[in-house]
């Protein structure tokens, strides 16, 4: 199991190559409370991605490196496999659905990877990998369902807790659960009363579906503005689920009008340019949605990743 150790090892790790991102005040949220946002939309890749995928890569053998490494991705995971890969100075391939944006995989293509476009959605994408991974003795690194990305992914949690000590409730997007897993061990670990609120959208949550089930279940993946959180967290999901069971505090579902009122808050009272699943969790504290927020509260800004176009309409 990940204890806290394992993540502290992963953060000395990482630390060369990644931003060490700013916690900064949200004034206009601070109403009665203090808000403050994790902005890992300033990451090198623009998403926290890269923790979880460079932790991973600096785990292989040299045998491991030489075979090169394969990913499925909706997008922000591939960019953070590629951009490590190739500072690593590894061979990377990145496996994405026809769902998948086309600004998404020139971005990838951009950082070095190779990418191939595989099935309709990410589970037909990632049924391919990890065919191909078995058949080839091949690494795939998994977007979230390992040690050692959920661990790099931990680093989030660390760096909030010794920036804002005082900090009683952290709110995540979630998907798959290697974000908020990773981050909810590494807090509640240290402090364990900090609440931990689950944020996704209302159009496919996989995890909401598979806590709700008591068990992993697969949903429709759905168009919606938080498309990176789309997706299943796997039938045969060996981590992230079991964390999130024992860590979450409290699951919140967004609608597609708040999303987009969150992308525009967040650049109009913050001017901050976010993707749809970043604007989830400022609307949870903006419209007092879970009964578990506290007064000193962090909102994980997860990825600046959105489309010009998209942007532009939404905050026109």
């Amino acid at each position: 199991m990940i204890n806290l150790e394992k993540i502290k090892r992963a953060h000395k790790a990482i630390s060369p190559y990644i931003n060490r991102t700013p916690l900064v005040l949200s004034n206009y949220l601070s109403k009665n409370r203090i808000v403050k946002l994790k902005l890992e939309s300033l990451q090198i890749t623009n998403s926290f991605k890269l923790r979880g995928a460079t932790n991973k890569l600096l785990s292989l053998d040299e045998e491991q490196k030489q075979k090169g490494v394969i990913a499925v991705s909706t997008g922000n995971h591939g960019k953070g496999v590629a951009y490590a890969a190739s500072v690593l100075g590894i061979k990377s391939t990145i496996y994405m659905s026809s769902m998948v944006p086309q600004y998404r995989k020139e971005a990838i293509e951009a950082l070095g990877a190779k990418v191939e476009i595989i099935g309709n959605n990410s589970d037909e994408a990632d049924l391919y990998a990890k065919k191909l991974s078995k058949e080839q003795n091949i690494t795939l690194v998994h977007p979230f369902d390992d040690e050692d990305v959920i661990a790099g992914q931990g680093t989030v949690g660390l760096e909030m807790l010794e920036d804002f000590p005082e900090v009683d409730t952290v709110i995540i997007p979630t998907s798959g659960g290697g974000l908020i897993g990773g981050i909810a061990l590494a807090i509640k670990l240290q402090k364990p009363s900090v609440n931990i609120i689950a944020v996704s959208m209302e159009r496919g949550p996989s995890m909401f579906e598979s806590l709700k089930n008591g068990k992993p279940t697969d949903v429709e993946e759905l168009e919606t503005l938080a498309d990176c959180l789309g997706g299943s967290i796997g039938l045969d999901n060996q981590y992230t689920f079991k964390i999130a069971q024992e860590k979450i505090d409290d699951f919140v579902l967004v609608n597609e009008d708040k999303i987009a009122e969150g992308i525009k808050l967040n650049f109009v009272e913050h001017k901050l340019v976010t993707e749809g699943a970043a604007a989830t969790g400022v609307m949870v504290v903006k419209d007092n949605m879970s009964n578990k927020l506290g007064n000193n509260i962090i909102s994980l800004i997860c990825g600046g990743n959105i489309d010009t176009n998209l942007f532009n309409k939404i905050i026109a």
